[in-house]
């Protein structure tokens, strides 16, 4: 039976929970030990899919199809445990499935609480994750003293009792900040927030300290002593210069040995040598590469996490510093593709809406004349194949329906029905919900032989993630390939365009699909790989 490890956080947001416990699925992970990952959201939205990526940061798509929170992309990179619909749920989603049941009789009669009903359903989806595994770490979004994370608390805290010692650990994620004018750091928040912790019956069994400055051991001492806490389970943690240094760091401090150790788990020592390669090939570059990056949501740049660490694994693989010039596809609107001068490589990531996309259209005419290495992500492959159809096709009006319903030449265009990866048929209209109906997870791509995309993949068929309502319209293929683009890739059943390049061109990409997805630090990708290669050409060409 599993063994679960709870990690929650105090004191102050964005403290690093999401790295803390992809890190120790890491470790465990190199210690031959089966890990799974859960990720516990208090928002009250069912799933991420219809938040602002500027408020809530990038929404990562699972193989299934479940749009779930960013964290799980850094699960994913840091193991190889592969997401599901199940990895991450939501408060919304446990009062939704509670209020159904209510609604079809299954309590019968009795009156619904938050206790049992609601915790009974975290606790029954926090079991249903840990089948197969022989670790599940759960991470409790939010910050402990928050109202929304309660019940998830509360359930933790049942789990505790049901479960028993040697089968769960609970880890508290606090900052212990450095008083620059005192000049030493501060113990006393990381007390309040286990005082928090306690006041519901949570008393932590490893408390994990973040700090800029380093935590001497009499500081250690200092807070085992105020929060019961053994003084070699309070682990502390200096802000590190990569976040691919987290598995490497928290071994030195010793978290995993604790871990196994506290769960009774016969195992090797840990082997992170595979992390160690990564740091160094990222900490010692030979090369340095700067791409431009054309978005629209540049406000919060977690927006696009995915897509960033699929370059910083590029240049890994490559030994290549990755600088991203951030250019606001608005501003090209304004000022024209001048702004776009000198660069070696454009990167112009998915969006939706009409804001910046002509500023989009306009990066890919300019990749696309000027022969600069162009990667097209989604809204990237539709900017791209707009371009063509405008300025070599003679469609002068061409469009996407998502912008303009009635365009003359509707190219990009919201498609009403395919085939799933499970063979199922999938359907859809302008009138659906925005939550949850689009074409999304894992789906097979063929590969045209000679293209540039099968060369870089290095085999014909390929499984890529989607999340998007928009397509290439076939009606349109004879028009665009006479003027020059290559339908270089196709749905398994051929009749969805997956992949453009560019005719005469030395690396022009557009997929319809998300490649960040499934990018690792280990592993690289192949199209970004490849993209982060012809860059260093160019750039050396413009040298």
């Amino acid at each position: 039976m599993s063994r679960l490890v709870f990690v929650t956080g105090g004191v102050v947001s964005s403290l690093g929970k999401g790295i803390l416990t992809a890190s120790l699925a890491a470790q465990l992970e190199s210690r031959k030990i089966k890990v799974n990952v859960l990720k516990m959201d208090p928002y009250i939205n069912l799933d991420p899919g219809t938040m602002s990526p500027v408020q809530h940061g990038e929404v990562f798509v699972t193989a299934d199809g479940a749009e779930t929170d960013l964290d799980l992309g850094h699960y994913e990179r840091f193991s190889n445990a592969r997401m599901k619909k199940i990895n991450n749920f939501t408060t919304g989603s446990v009062y939704a499935e509670v209020i159904r049941k209510e609604r079809k009789g299954e309590y019968l009669g009795g009156t619904v609480q938050v206790i049992p009903h609601i915790t009974d359903e975290i606790k029954r989806r926090v079991m249903l994750a840990s089948e197969g595994s022989e670790v599940l770490i759960v991470e409790t979004g939010g910050t402990v003293g928050d109202i929304e994370s309660q019940p998830f608390l509360e359930a933790i805290r049942q789990l505790r009792l049901e479960l028993g010692r040697a089968r769960q650990v609970l880890i508290h994620l606090t900052l212990v900040p450095f008083l620059n004018k005192a000049g030493e750091v501060k113990t006393k928040p990381t007390q309040h927030s286990v005082k928090e912790l306690r006041s519901i019956g949570l008393q932590p069994d490893i408390l994990v300290c973040r700090s800029e400055a380093p935590i001497s051991d009499a500081q250690r001492e200092k807070i085992a002593l105020f929060t019961s806490v053994e003084k070699r389970a309070v682990i502390p943690l200096k802000d590190i210069d990569t976040i691919y240094e987290g598995p490497i760091e928290l071994n030195k401090q010793g978290l995993d040995d604790y871990v196994v150790e506290y769960l009774q788990i016969d195992c090797p020592p840990a082997d992170l040598s595979s992390w160690k390669q990564v740091v160094d090939a990222q900490m010692e570059p030979t090369s340095s590469l700067k791409i431009t990056f054309v978005g629209k949501y540049l406000e919060l740049l977690d927006a696009y996490k995915s897509l960033i660490e699929a370059l910083t694994h590029a240049g890994i693989k490559s030994k290549t510093r990755v600088v991203i010039d951030y250019v606001d596809a608005e501003k090209i609107e304004r000022e024209g593709v001048e702004v776009l001068d000198g660069a070696s490589a454009i990167l112009v990531p998915g969006g939706f809406g009409q804001r910046g996309f002509e500023g989009k259209i306009a990066a890919a005419g300019f990749a696309r004349e000027n022969k600069v290495p162009y990667l097209g992500i989604c809204y990237g492959m539709h900017a791209a194949v707009i371009d063509v159809a405008r300025n070599l096709a003679g469609l002068e009006k061409a469009n996407s329906t998502e912008i303009d319903l009635k365009t003359d030449h509707p190219v990009i265009a919201l498609i009403t029905e395919w085939q799933d990866s499970s063979g199922r048929i999938e359907t859809r209209s302008e009138n659906d919900d925005l939550g949850g109906t689009m074409r999304l997870g894992e789906q097979a791509c063929k590969l045209a032989s000679g293209s540039l995309s099968r060369h870089l993949y290095g085999e014909e068929t390929v499984s890529e993630r989607h999340r998007h309502r928009y397509e290439f319209n076939n009606n349109y293929a004879s028009q665009l390939v006479s003027a020059g683009l290559v339908l270089a890739g196709h749905s398994e059943d051929g009749t969805l365009v997956e992949v453009v390049e560019i005719e005469d061109h030395p690396w022009f990409v557009g997929c319809q699909f998300h490649p960040e997805f499934t990018s690792s630090p280990r592993n690289g990708h192949p199209l970004f790989s490849g993209f982060v290669e012809a860059g260093l050409k160019k750039q050396a060409e413009n040298s």
